[in-house]
């Protein structure tokens, strides 16, 4: 056992453990346990499961991308303050003044990669369990916690056609061609790469601010925007059917929830904090602030803005003069 499959160990008996539960539940609600859309449907609900994990993960990643946004011009002063200076202590100085500003914000510019860092793991974990499946057809070896029937199962399970343990370029190197693994395949790997594009897209359309877009960084992000899905889309040809089922439904749900996300916590300056902005004018509400939260408007503040009335000194009552005494 290398180092590599030691590290997955703990992620592939998570993996196996989850499928299985829902393979067990699919089964007893009258499934074929041995169809291959009983082991698709645990696939999916396997990320279901990963992606509500996240979620609290994924509104830290929200928060510090705001908390950047927010805090870019400051960074940019930083940056200015310190440009052409290469020696040791001026960029120790740069890098300590730009990390206290982070402290300072509650914000990481790391914290924007943790969504995808977390599910890497799994990922590679079920590629792990669909490639052990495959080279274990017919063997009485159990993988993580499917046992030797069910790890048989999984690798006779086919959708339309095409095993779940099937990948598109294995098939053309193979003698043996299916044409379904190779058709499904394609769908799968134009499915994936598609959500990734427009997700990266309407981030990059809708929620940043104008002058986010002017940045050198937002320029490498416009080059990664075609650049990563041609990646991921090259890569897919050596991924089994069931990894990319699994890798095109969580982009899916990283659609969904990224337009949920832009809808109705949109960064400021925004186009979509524009229409956020529109829309709640429109119903009678109040605006939100810089974090997204409603704006409380104190009560006395209109006794604070409006001058106290300045009254008169108050004149005494003049008696009149009374006679002199002779």
């Amino acid at each position: 056992m290398d180092f590599f499959t030691t590290i997955l160990s703990p992620f592939v008996w998570v993996i196996s453990w989850i499928l299985r539960a829902f393979h067990d539940v699919f089964t007893f609600i009258g499934m074929d346990p041995a169809n291959g859309w009983t082991w698709t449907l645990s696939i999916v609900c396997l990320v279901l499961v990963i992606r509500a994990a996240l979620i609290p993960v994924f509104v830290k990643q929200i928060k510090a991308q705001r908390g950047m946004q927010i805090i870019q011009p400051e960074i940019r002063k930083i940056q200015q303050k310190y440009k052409g200076k290469t020696d040791p202590l001026s960029r120790q100085a740069m890098v300590q003044e730009q990390t206290a500003l982070y402290k300072k914000h509650k914000t990481n510019p790391f914290s924007a990669c943790l969504p995808l860092l977390i599910q890497m793991p799994f990922f590679f974990a079920l590629f792990n369990v669909l490639s052990q499946t495959s080279r274990a057809s017919g063997e009485s070896k159990p993988i993580g916690a499917l046992s030797p029937d069910l790890v048989k199962q999984f690798d006779e399970a086919t959708i339309f056609g095409a095993p779940l343990s099937g990948a598109f370029l294995p098939q053309l190197q193979g003698g043996d061609l299916n044409p379904s693994v190779v058709v499904l395949s394609i769908i799968m790997i134009l499915a994936m790469i598609a959500s990734q594009f427009i997700t990266q897209k309407q981030i990059m359309s809708k929620n940043m601010s104008e002058e986010a877009l002017q940045s050198p960084f937002m320029r490498q992000q416009k080059i990664m925007l075609y650049v990563l899905p041609l990646v991921f889309g090259i890569g897919g040809i050596n991924f089994p059917i069931g990894v990319l089922i699994y890798w095109t439904t969580t982009n899916l749900w990283t659609m969904a929830q990224q337009f949920i996300v832009i809808r109705r916590m949109p960064t400021p300056g925004s186009p979509a904090a524009k229409a956020l902005a529109d829309r709640r004018a429109a119903k009678g509400l109040p605006p939100l602030n810089s974090r997204g939260e409603k704006i409380k408007e104190d009560p006395n503040a209109a006794a604070k803005e409006t001058p106290p009335t300045v009254q008169g000194q108050r004149q005494q009552p003049q008696r009149k003069n009374r006679k002199k005494k002779r």
